[in-house]
Formats: C-alpha cells, sequence, structure tokens
C-alpha cells in the first residue's frame, strides 16, 4: 500500500518523553531505537507543512497512577521534571502543538484524547487523517488511537515501524496492534509513505 500526503493529514507522536527512555523511570525497552524514524515523519510532514502533536503525560507529583498512590505505576512524567521532558533526539519543529495528558491528580489518562480538547483541535484544522506514532503500543498509543477510532471521523494510520511497547505480559503489544486493526486501523510502516 502506497500513502501519499494530503492536506487534511496530521502527525500525533505519543508520549516520547524520557521517563519512558532507557535509563527513565517507567522504561519502554527499545524506545529510543525508533527515534531516527519518528524524526523521518517529523521531516515528512513538517516539509508538507501539516500539523504535527507531541503528547506527553504531565502528571503531578502526588498523581493518582503512581505506586505510592496505589496506583500501577511509579512515578513518572511528573510536570516540570527532567523525566517528563521530550527525547533530546527529537526533532520537533517550532510548529509542534504539544498536548498534555495527566495533569489531574485523581483522573488517570492514557489517551491524548482524554480532557485534552484534542479532537476539537483535529476538527477546527479539518483533519481526516491522523498518523500515529511513539510509545507504548499496548498503553497510551493503543488508548489514543482507539479514541480517534471511536469518534469515527479519522482514517487512522498506526505506523508499526514507530512504536514500542511495555508487554508487561508477552504478547501485550501484539494483541494491542491486532485490536486497534481489528477496529480500524490501518498499519503502514516509512517506506509506504510517498
Amino acid at each position: 500500500m502506497n500513502i501519499t500526503l494530503s492536506a487534511n493529514d496530521a502527525l500525533l507522536v505519543v508520549d516520547m518523553q524520557n521517563d519512558f527512555m532507557p535509563g527513565g523511570s517507567l522504561e519502554v525497552t527499545g524506545s529510543d531505537t525508533i527515534i531516527p524514524v519518528i524524526n523521518t515523519y517529523i521531516h515528512r510532514f513538517n516539509s508538507a507543512e501539516l500539523p504535527i502533536f507531541a503528547s506527553r503525560d504531565y502528571h503531578p507529583a502526588d498523581h493518582i497512577s503512581f505506586i505510592d498512590q496505589q496506583g500501577q505505576w511509579p512515578p513518572h512524567c511528573v510536570a516540570e521534571t527532567a523525566g517528563a521532558q521530550f527525547h533530546k533526539g527529537l526533532q520537533f519543529p517550532d510548529s509542534t502543538i504539544i498536548i498534555s495528558k495527566g495533569t489531574d491528580r485523581e483522573k488517570d489518562a492514557y489517551s491524548a484524547f482524554d480532557s485534552t480538547g484534542l479532537i476539537k483541535i483535529l476538527h477546527d484544522k479539518a483533519i481526516n487523517r491522523v498518523f500515529v506514532c511513539g510509545v507504548a503500543t499496548d498503553y497510551c498509543v493503543h488508548a489514543s488511537v482507539k479514541d480517534l477510532l471511536i469518534a469515527k471521523d479519522f482514517t487512522v494510520l498506526l505506523l508499526t515501524d514507530a512504536i514500542k511497547a511495555v508487554d508487561l505480559a508477552p504478547g501485550d503489544g501484539d494483541k494491542a496492534r491486532a485490536e486497534l486493526k481489528a477496529l480500524g486501523a490501518i498499519e503502514i510502516t516509512l517506506n509506504e509513505l510517498i
């Protein structure tokens, strides 16, 4: 399948933050290895003057998802800390629109569309096709793509060469991909984008 970018396309880069990189507090194995591919997608979209969105976890220090608050995860991506910053190797243009999620202490948020207003922004920009990459396939990428598909207004392309899974249980990432594909997500890689 060959895909040509059009005026109604956007790129969403999910949660490529230091705490999800090797050595981070919630490391996704191999997450740094997809940065060169993500940068190529970023350059393609930027060259075509298409919108680029970067979502980020941006938690208060006592967020409900943290283990010391009886949550599932170690503290990660606390607002205004180095762990919450995007990896320095990412080549985001100045025009990148940053979407912060998980900012409410009492509410967990995996999806880039959870209380962020991003669906409205996409509508306002007349976007109808969204290309999604980042981490983690089985959590925030999964939740974000699922929300896009549920909205029914978008064609969603999952960039399979630019995602990585947590795989808490072996195969979680593959299961997430299979579910998204069954819901209508289209899987592509960089060599299919012309």
